[in-house]
């Protein structure tokens, strides 16, 4: 199973990287969404060094939404989800491939974020490690539910608006607990990074054995 998870996330991600969708248009949304805050908090730096996190995570989000709307349409163009089914791969090696290659993406626009809000926002990092764990993990659980949502509303005729309406909410513990550990790391508040780190890697355990059971069905009735 692993290789056809290995599989299913090198084609999304050698499409991804021949259509230059997400360095030509995710990452420069992703700064402009930073620069767009750092001018609305500007006020008061101390304002702007306490939003840091939570700015940080909204717009990995946003971000979010547009990699997993283009996930979902590389699977309903053309057939090809069908022709995943046809060619013998599990429906759980292609729930976790097309997650891992969402979270690729998604860490690779978040440390292109953290250097922006370094240069943007003068923040310090207090603890790289915790910072590099919570990206790692928060991103893990943000790929697992839009992956799964994803699969949901593929035939929907208004996915484009649906989605975000069902991911959102559904992500809301991601940015409270993500926030919470990057305020840690950031040396924003004391509080204990670790603590809101391991509710984090809860919820992606969750999301994951939901995807595992789920996705199969989603998959048969699409």
């Amino acid at each position: 199973m692993l290789a056809d998870v290995w599989l299913v996330t090198n084609k999304d991600l050698r499409i991804e990287w021949r259509s230059r969708v997400t360095f030509n248009q995710v990452v420069p949304f992703a700064l402009i969404v930073l620069v767009l805050f750092g001018f609305a908090l500007d006020t008061n730096r101390a304002v702007l060094r306490a939003a840091t996190s939570g700015v940080f995570w909204l717009t990995v989000l946003f971000v979010a939404v547009v990699a997993v709307t283009r996930s979902t349409m590389i699977e309903i163009s053309d057939g090809a989800r069908r022709a995943l089914l046809l060619g013998g791969i599990e429906p759980v090696a292609i729930y976790f491939g097309k997650t891992l290659a969402i979270a690729i993406q998604l860490f690779g626009v978040e440390l292109l974020m953290v250097g922006g809000v370094i240069f943007f926002f003068d923040a310090t990092i207090a603890s790289w490690p915790l910072l590099l764990a919570t990206c790692v993990v928060a991103t893990w659980c943000v790929a697992a539910s839009g992956t799964l949502l994803g699969a949901l509303v593929a035939n929907v005729a208004a996915r484009d608006t649906v989605l975000p309406i069902l991911l959102l909410p559904v992500l809301a513990p991601v940015l409270i607990a993500a926030s919470r550990a990057f305020d840690d790391a950031l040396g924003v508040l004391v509080v204990d990074g670790w603590v809101w780190l391991g509710l984090l890697a809860a919820f992606g355990i969750v999301n994951a054995t939901l995807g595992t059971l789920a996705y199969g069905t989603l998959l048969e009735e699409a």
